[in-house]
């Protein structure tokens, strides 16, 4: 089993936060793996939504589907209907501040096949490269575009 955690401290309130992270129209703005992110049921995201995601993964393409589970401002969690293992991937937020929010991003699979020899080093490299999309992220909402009045009122619409 694979079970990666990785947890940041952004200087933005947890709205912002979570409605950017969580929306996977970012996806690709803040996580260097990810390619693409396409809907496949209507907007806007729900609980249900499903949503197809090209990554490029130690030196492979992955090519998969993730199903919406559970969303609300604290928490976020899609899992794969369709990819190469079975994989859940969680988006905790706690706000520790008035301004500032503890995202933990936690990805828990399976791995199946040759991916089953190669748990041990792919969660050594997943942990790497969530800290580096974290720190991507924070940068990005710390950022001086980010937080202004138009944005509060409709954090999930924030894209850059």
């Amino acid at each position: 089993m694979v079970d990666v955690s990785s947890v940041i401290v952004i200087e933005r309130p947890l709205e912002i936060v979570s409605g950017f992270a969580s929306n996977p129209d970012n996806a690709t703005t803040w996580y260097d793996n990810i390619k693409q992110a396409n809907w496949k049921t209507e907007k806007p995201l729900k609980v249900g939504s499903h949503i197809d995601f090209v990554a490029h993964f130690l030196g492979k393409k992955l090519a998969y589907t993730y199903k919406v589970i559970e969303m609300s401002p604290e928490k976020f969690v899609m899992q794969t209907a369709q990819g190469p293992f079975p994989m859940e991937t969680t988006y905790a937020f706690e706000s520790v501040g008035k301004n500032s929010t503890k995202m933990t991003l936690r990805n828990t699979g399976t791995p199946t096949g040759f991916s089953k020899l190669v748990a041990p080093f792919m969660a050594k490299m997943m942990k790497k490269a969530n800290a580096k999309d974290l720190n991507k992220l924070k940068k990005i909402l710390e950022s001086k575009y980010i937080g202004t009045e138009i944005d509060i009122k409709d954090p999930i619409s924030l894209v850059i």
